[in-house]
């Protein structure tokens, strides 16, 4: 009935990359390692269903398991977070993001976010996505003296464009996000509040960063961060906004959910419940501060001076001045750690070269990684950009990344 595929390429490509994540330190901010109770349901018959519509609102018929489905992973997430209502349909976080805006406001509308190059988003207003194409925002950053969130700039914005909507969050921000001063300012000037959680998640649901959900009229947030789920993204809003949000995202932004991914998320929803989960996200957060520590003995510079969370924002110039993001990442690479190049506040560099990197612990620390493993990839990283153009030093540093991942194997093979 089926043809055979055990030939197929593709499968020795899952095959490498299996292997690249055993044997390489993962420390990209926005990646992490499934459990594998969520990939078995990501990889379930569930993907052969269309299920357009909610749950007990279906366009097609067969729907009811996939009906249960989807509703434990709404009760599951909206009482994690303590939110009204939940929508789990959305393929990213991005869609979760703009369905929101659909939901919310007009095209032209004024919007208050965080600036790309002061560590937003993309979906917070740039010019070359659509949320900065379809409505017209105003941006806030960080302070040049301490690099932290300029409460006081996001006000002054707020009253000078009064916005429709403020939106707090970011992608590259190393500090926690206090939401009630966002609050405050959003009923100073009549505008709602969304929160874009998509990096913290997890730390919220672990009670290591504080709640937005009592705060925000909107939460959106990814699956697959610090949640540790599936690729995927969630919207949670108060009871009188979720006609709206749930119209915006079907059939006003989507199709057919998909719903492998969908009980993938209620899977991730579960565990990020239990007790261990809280342990998880604590030791994140501790793994993040020991990194910085580490790096700063190196000689690099924390940009805002160190970390509240699960990511560092690393500046390279006063490790060495002619180091760039992208050399650093393409050395780091080879030496089989993995990165990204990143744009720090005011960077004089281009967004493709940048003068940073931006350095996340939820992968390590989901493996079993603590403090002293921290240390040690911090003077791995050190070493091989202090000697980037040794090759052989680069061979001894990735050998010695392959030893210690090999003590700490996200997927170990069977048997």
């Amino acid at each position: 009935m089926w043809p055979d595929s055990s030939n197929d390429p593709v499968f020795d490509m899952v095959r490498r990359e299996t292997e690249r994540q055993n044997t390489t330190v993962q420390l990209i901010a926005s990646e992490n390692f499934a459990s594998p109770a969520v990939l078995s349901a990501t990889g379930s018959v569930l993907t052969n269903k269309y299920s357009e519509g909610y749950p007990g609102r279906r366009y097609y018929g067969g729907n009811t398991v996939i009906d249960e489905v989807e509703s434990i992973a709404r009760e599951r997430v909206a009482a994690l977070f303590g939110a009204d209502h939940a929508n789990v349909q959305p393929h990213s976080g991005a869609n979760a993001n703009v369905a929101a805006y659909l939901a919310v406001l007009e095209a032209g509308d004024t919007v208050l976010g965080m600036s790309l190059d002061h560590g937003g988003h993309l979906t917070h207003g740039s010019p070359v996505n659509i949320s900065g194409r379809t409505y017209r925002f105003a941006a806030y950053g960080v302070t040049p003296s301490d690099e932290r969130i300029d409460y006081d700039q996001v006000r002054d914005l707020a009253l000078e464009h009064r916005p429709k909507l403020i939106v707090a969050g970011a992608t590259a921000y190393p500090r926690a996000i206090d939401p009630a001063p966002f609050r405050a300012i959003a009923d100073e000037v009549g505008a709602l509040f969304m929160f874009d959680a998509a990096h913290i998640a997890g730390l919220i649901a672990g009670g290591v960063h504080p709640n937005p959900v009592p705060d925000a009229d909107i939460v959106t947030f990814t699956t697959h961060k610090t949640l540790r789920g599936p690729r995927g993204g969630a919207i949670l809003c108060t009871e009188n906004l979720a006609p709206a949000i749930d119209k915006a995202l079907f059939p006003g932004l989507q199709g057919g959910p998909q719903e492998h991914a969908i009980a993938a998320k209620a899977v991730a929803f579960g565990e990020a419940a239990t007790p261990e989960f809280a342990d998880y996200a604590a030791r994140i957060v501790h793994n993040s501060g020991a990194l910085a520590e580490g790096l700063a003995d190196e000689g690099f510079r924390m940009v805002s001076g160190g970390s509240d969370n699960h990511l560092l924002l690393v500046d390279l110039r006063a490790f060495d001045e002619g180091l760039t993001g992208k050399t650093a990442q393409e050395v780091l690479d080879r030496a089989g750690i993995t990165l990204n190049k990143n744009t720090v506040p005011d960077d004089p560099r281009s967004p493709f070269v940048t003068s940073g990197v931006r350095i996340g612990t939820p992968a390590t620390t989901t493996q079993g990684m603590g403090p002293e493993e921290m240390a040690l990839i911090a003077g791995m990283i050190g070493r091989a950009l202090r000697r980037r153009d040794d090759e052989a030093s680069t061979a001894e540093v990735r050998s010695e990344v392959a030893d210690l991942c090999g003590r700490f194997t996200p997927y170990p093979p069977a048997g």
